[in-house]
């Protein structure tokens, strides 16, 4: 009788373990699917790294965009002296940021969220699309898009004039999610610009809308004023105090222009920034730049004791340089870069109201806004001395290493706004001060340069171009990089298609971009 009754209670012991298995046999610590999804983590952790590769480092800024805009100099002659800052190009890496560390993991968040109904998620991935693809159409025109995530080829790109149509198109879905979702907390914990504050993200769409009108408004001014004005009117607002800028984190990692300047002793001082900053008596320099540590280097202007390097210069050695002009030591210990500031608003409003965009409001308010707000967020002082300021001009540059770096600046530019002037004098003026105000975040200010010739930089000393990659004049300067060699080899039909797309038809790098006219000395239509 024992025997059976405790036959019994094993067979019910035994089917109470079966039935609590998973239970048991659990560690109660365990990350699981459920909580994940609970704290967000399953699509919000992808974000740090979107983020994160919105901007280059080395080989697809400071030796491209941060040369090309005259922002940095080189004292290392990088694979014999030719390279992409003598207009040969040898690094094109930027195309492979954005799609393989932005549009891939944002199509898995967008593919996670529409699963899941995670509207917020879903468009914040896409905005940061249209804000990575934006920055890499302004190095070579035409891109995947549409078609992006197609698995066999040819995979066509789509043309300039649909890549801006589809931008706002997605700023527009972005938008009305976003207000649909004021008080949404969901992206707080993987947000480290604005702490997961909706309406600081409904700012950076309106100024990205503002950002891309201004960009179009040679090519398609109908187009331009529609969309700036609709950034303009939007009761969200733009980012207009440098309490709204969008920085992005680092993340505990370095600053990259300090680690190529500190670590790698391969970027200094340009001969671009001396020849304005010091020639408008800018006290930014003092935040920007360090000392050069030779005093006969800026003996004619020894009140600015700098000294920069020609972008695209003749280089002999690294050394040579060794005594010019690092960056400033204070980038060893920022925590964020600078994407989209007060400062670029202010800019670009100032532009629009020379157009005649409706709200804009003053271009003269705003253009001393904008300065005001760049020696701000850049903690330099004697902004009103610096406004008021009508005679100090850019400087010539003289290379003391080798005379063939040697020029006379272009520009005749002042600060003080002048009321009387011609528009195009007050674009000058405008876009000068915004390139001075994008130092390490030169892509918009390259797109400024190419559209309007502003500011009036140097030609490159060593200009290296040749029909490898297309010929750039002396007194020219490169408009584009060319599709990279992976899709050429991967992809041929599809390159060839997006090389039609081009003006011109050529896939070379003296092609100019759609938004940006051939001549570019004919900016202002009469104005009524």
């Amino acid at each position: 009788m024992k025997k059976i009754i405790s036959l019994a209670v094993l067979v019910v012991l035994l089917g109470a373990c079966t039935k609590n298995f998973d239970e048991i046999n659990s560690n109660p610590y365990q990350i699981t699917q459920k909580s994940l999804e609970q704290d967000f983590n399953h699509i919000g952790a992808y974000f740090q790294g979107l983020l994160a590769n919105l901007q280059g480092h080395q080989v697809e800024e400071d030796l491209l965009t941060d040369s090309f805009v005259r922002h940095f100099g080189t004292p290392t002659p990088f694979v014999s002296n030719r390279n992409n800052t003598t207009y040969y190009v040898t690094w094109n890496s930027f195309w492979g940021r954005i799609y393989n560390s932005v549009m891939s993991p944002s199509k898995q968040v967008i593919e996670i969220a529409q699963e899941g109904g995670y509207d917020v998620f879903e468009h914040w991935a896409k905005l940061l699309q249209v804000i990575g693809l934006s920055r890499l159409t302004a190095y070579h025109g035409p891109l995947i898009y549409s078609e992006y995530g197609k698995t066999t080829t040819p995979i066509y790109y789509d043309s300039e004039k649909d890549l801006y149509n589809s931008f706002f198109k997605v700023l527009d879905d972005v938008s009305r999610v976003f207000k649909n979702n004021p008080d949404y907390k969901g992206l707080i914990k993987f947000d480290a610009s604005y702490k997961g504050k909706i309406s600081s993200w409904l700012k950076l769409v309106n100024s990205m809308r503002l950002r891309l009108a201004i960009r179009l408004s040679k090519v398609d001014p109908a187009l331009a004023k529609e969309q700036g004005e609709k950034a303009i009117a939007d009761d969200a607002g733009l980012i207009l105090t440098n309490a709204d800028n969008f920085n992005i984190s680092l993340y505990g990692g370095k600053m990259p222009i300090a680690v190529i300047c500190f670590e790698w002793q391969d970027s200094k001082m340009s001969a671009g920034m001396e020849e304005f900053l010091i020639g408008l008596k800018d006290p930014r320099i003092h935040k920007y730049f360090a000392p050069a540590t030779d005093e006969s280097l800026y003996a004619s202007h020894p009140d600015f004791p700098y000294k920069g390097i020609a972008s695209g210069a003749y280089l002999n050695a690294k050394d040579d340089h060794e005594k010019f002009s690092n960056v400033s030591e204070d980038w060893k210990s920022v925590t964020s870069r600078r994407f989209f500031t007060a400062a670029e608003v202010h800019f670009a409003l100032a532009e629009a109201a020379l157009r005649g965009w409706a709200g804009a409001g003053d271009a003269r308010e705003h253009y001393e806004t904008g300065i005001k707000m760049s020696f701000a967020d850049w903690g330099a002082g004697g902004v009103d001395a610096y406004l008021a300021d009508a005679t100090s001009k850019p400087i010539n540059y003289v290379d003391p290493i080798d005379a063939r770096n040697n020029y006379n600046t272009r520009s005749t530019v002042t600060v003080a706004w002048d009321e009387t002037a011609d528009n195009e004098i007050k674009l000058e003026k405008i876009i000068t001060q915004k390139w001075i105000d994008a130092l390490t975040n030169a892509n918009e200010v390259w797109c400024d340069h190419r559209r309007t010739g502003y500011p009036k930089l140097h030609y490159v000393p060593k200009n290296d171009s040749n029909e490898d990659w297309g010929v750039i004049p002396a007194d020219g300067f490169i408009q584009r990089m060319p599709f990279v060699e992976g899709e050429r080899n991967s992809n041929p039909q599809g390159v060839a298609d997006a090389a039609s797309k081009l003006r011109g038809g050529k896939d070379v790098i003296g092609a100019t971009l759609y938004f940006a006219p051939p001549d570019v000395n004919t900016n202002f239509p009469p104005i009524p």
